[in-house]
Parts: structure tokens; C-alpha cells; sequence
């Protein structure tokens, strides 16, 4: 996942919206979200290759979404999945500030990430890059890409922006998934430095990013009422960013 928007007790209405888009290479296989077979109380999309996910909502309102943190040094081949970070939370019943302090204690175990967590009642993030602990998050918008917590990178500030608007206009959802389709490409002289190549800074500049063998895989827009309902529509892309499914589950 490369983009994620929360806003977190924000709205009079919406305790619970998220907006994001999930980068991933065409070759790597997964699952549109969907109800675990194997954990029912479970929605979420699934890493069909190392099992785990990017961004999941629990029937008792756990929710969990993770971005992999930009580096340019070479990825350790042996790190554990980034994503059973997210499937462990979903699956289990630890309190986010337990289960962020004991992912924290094994955070050299793993490639670069950020990590959201949340109850229904509080929501935490942490990551293993930076020096700050696990923290809870106060009722606001928090906007992360490929770095950390609400670092400008531009497209990060434009749809953190647009985000702020669109959530005025719910329940519609137009909005939203306009915004996680911008492929505007940023001007050389705003891109971050982060190590890889010019040509793929320009590339992963835009929200919706489109390339022959990476891009955006889904973009989902999450909701939770304050009634309880949970609304969850994903929509899937394969190379050229052609739409090749749609998804929208509600539950209470």
C-alpha cells in the first residue's frame, strides 16, 4: 500500500474514513478484499504469496493498513512479511498499544514500514524507520505514503487536501475515488530523493501510479458510520490501468 488518507475521528458523522492505493508489481498474485475463509470476522484483501495483507476492517472494528517505507538500500531477502503485520492485528484481540510495543521489539525483523492499527476506540501508528515510539493518533487527518507520518511529498499534501473536501460531501464517494486516480506526474524540481532512480521518482510521484510491470493495484474507500454500518468498495487494476473488478461489502 502506498498511499493511505484516515481521517480519524473527524467527522460528525464518519468516525472511520479511509482512502488509499495499493502499489504492487502486476506479477506479484493477490486477492481483491473479501471475508476470510479462514478468519470470517475478517475483510480484507490477501497477499496470495506470503499470506498477509495491506489494509483490513474486523467485524469487532479492528482496522490495520501498512506502507512499506522507500529506501534505497537492497531489501533483506530473509525479513518477515510485512503484511502478517496486518493480518496478526486483524486476526488477534491484542489492545493497539500491546501490539504495536511488541512489534516495535522485533522491528529489525523486518523490511521498512509504517503501520495504522485501531480498536474502534483508539488509533495508533508506528513505524521501524525514524526514532519515534508506537503513538496514539488524536482525532484528525493523517495522510502517509512511502516515508513517514505526514511527510510532504507532494502528492501526499495534494490528496490529503482533496481528501479534507471530499469527506464534506459524504456519503457520496465520487470524491474520493477521483482523487486516488490523479496520475499527475510532479515536476522534477518537487520530487523527494529516496534512492531510486530519477525515472522511478517521477513514476511513483503521482497518486495512481502506472508503469508496464508496477502500479496501483486497488484503490479502497473505507467508511464507518457512527451507527456501526461499515462500508468497504475497492476497486482492482491490472497493467494499463485497466479496471478489472469491483468489490463493496457493508456490514454492521
Amino acid at each position: 500500500m502506498c498511499l493511505i488518507l484516515i481521517a480519524w475521528q473527524a467527522h460528525p458523522d464518519y468516525p472511520l474514513v479511509v482512502a488509499a492505493n495499493r502499489d504492487e508489481f502486476f506479477a506479484r498474485p493477490s486477492a481483491a478484499a473479501a471475508f476470510w475463509s479462514d478468519a470470517p470476522q475478517v475483510l480484507a484483501g490477501r497477499d496470495l504469496e506470503a499470506g498477509g495483507s495491506w489494509l483490513g476492517i474486523g467485524r469487532e472494528r479492528r482496522f490495520a493498513a501498512l506502507t512499506n517505507y522507500r529506501e534505497g538500500r537492497q531489501m533483506a531477502i530473509n525479513a518477515r512479511s510485512r503484511g502478517a503485520l496486518v493480518a496478526d492485528f486483524l486476526t488477534g484481540d491484542a489492545h493497539p498499544s500491546t501490539y504495536l510495543e511488541q512489534v516495535s521489539a522485533r522491528a529489525a525483523d523486518y523490511n521498512g514500514f509504517n503501520l495504522f492499527v485501531a480498536d474502534g476506540q483508539h488509533l495508533a501508528y508506528y513505524a521501524n524507520r525514524g526514532d519515534s515510539p508506537p503513538r496514539f493518533l488524536s482525532p484528525g487527518i493523517y495522510g502517509l505514503s512511502n516515508h513517514l507520518l505526514d511527510t510532504p511529498w507532494p502528492k501526499l499534501a495534494a490528496a490529503k487536501a482533496k481528501f479534507a473536501s471530499a469527506l464534506a460531501d459524504l456519503p457520496a464517494q465520487a470524491a474520493f475515488f477521483d482523487l486516488l486516480a490523479d496520475q499527475e506526474i510532479v515536476a522534477d524540481s518537487h520530487l523527494p530523493e529516496t534512492g531510486v532512480p530519477l525515472a522511478w521518482e517521477r513514476i511513483l510521484s503521482a497518486v495512481f501510479v502506472r508503469s508496464e510491470h508496477y502500479g496501483t493495484r486497488a484503490s479502497t474507500l473505507l467508511t464507518r458510520h457512527r451507527t456501526g454500518v461499515t462500508t468497504l468498495r475497492e476497486r482492482s487494476f491490472d497493467a494499463g490501468a485497466l479496471l478489472s473488478g469491483e468489490v463493496c461489502e457493508t456490514f454492521t
